[in-house]
C-alpha cells in the first residue's frame, strides 16, 4: 500500500508497525515464495493472515477471474490471485519504486509468463484510464492509506464505474480505527471482517444483494 499504494505510519495503526514480518505467497503455484519488501516502516504489506483470510472467503471463484489490485504497494495481494489461477491481474501502483518492487516480485514468483499489467498511475486515474480501454474486472481489490479518505473516494469512482464486472466484487482494506461506511452510491456492505487493528469490507452492487446481507465476524488470532 502505498499513496497510490505505500503510506507513511499513523501511530495509532499498530497494524503498520509490524511489517519487518516476511511476506509470503500462501498458495498457488508461486506458494511459499518470499516477496521483497522495502525496509523501513513506509510500507504495509496485507499481513499474511488477512491474505489468507481473503482468499479463503473468494475460493474457487478466483480462477479464471480478472483481478485489479488498486494502491498495491508490494504487490502481495494480486500476486496471491494470479499464484491461485486468476486469468489475468493488473496492478496500479503511483510510486515508480513500489512498481520496480512489484515487477521483481512478479520475477520472484515466477509468474512473468502469467497475463499481468502494471499501470504506474494515481489509482483514480488509473480507473479512467482503464474505463477508456474497456478493462472489465471481477475482485477489485483497494488499499490506499489508513489515514487517508482514498478509499472512500475510490469506492464512490467505483460504485458507477464499467470496469467492475457484473456480480463483481470490490474489497477494502482499512484500519479499525477509520470504519468505511454501509453504502457508497449504489454499492453496499455485503461483509466486513476484523483483524485486529485491520478490517476487510466486501461491496457488491444494489441488485445482488438480499436482505440482511452485512455480515460481520471479528479474527482474534
Amino acid at each position: 500500500m502505498t499513496d497510490g499504494g505505500d503510506s507513511p505510519v499513523g501511530a495509532e495503526n499498530a497494524a503498520e508497525k509490524k511489517v519487518a514480518k516476511a511476506v509470503r505467497v500462501i498458495a498457488g503455484s508461486a506458494r511459499g515464495r518470499k516477496l521483497k519488501a522495502f525496509k523501513g516502516r513506509d510500507i504495509r504489506p496485507t499481513p499474511d493472515r488477512v491474505r489468507e483470510a481473503l482468499f479463503n472467503i473468494l475460493g474457487t471463484r478466483i480462477a479464471g477471474s480478472r483481478f485489479l489490485d488498486l494502491c498495491a504497494g508490494t504487490g502481495s495481494v494480486g500476486l496471491e490471485a494470479l499464484s491461485r489461477g486468476a486469468r489475468q491481474v493488473t496492478w496500479v501502483e503511483k510510486e515508480r519504486r513500489a512498481c520496480r518492487l512489484i515487477a521483481e516480485n512478479v520475477r520472484r514468483c515466477g509468474l512473468t509468463a502469467a497475463p499481468h499489467a502494471l499501470l504506474q498511475r494515481d489509482a483514480l486515474q488509473a480507473i479512467s484510464l482503464l474505463e477508456k480501454g474497456g478493462e472489465v474486472f471481477h475482485f477489485i481489490f483497494l488499499d490506499p492509506p489508513f489515514r487517508s479518505p482514498l478509499a472512500e473516494r475510490l469506492l464512490c469512482r467505483l460504485a458507477q464505474s464499467p470496469i467492475l464486472a457484473p456480480g463483481g466484487l470490490i474489497v477494502a482494506e482499512h484500519s479499525v480505527h477509520g470504519d468505511l461506511q454501509a453504502e457508497y452510491n449504489g454499492l453496499y456492505r455485503i461483509r466486513r471482517r476484523v483483524f485486529g487493528e485491520v478490517v476487510l469490507s466486501f461491496y457488491q452492487r444494489r441488485e445482488l444483494l438480499s436482505p440482511g446481507s452485512d455480515d460481520e465476524a471479528r479474527s482474534t488470532g
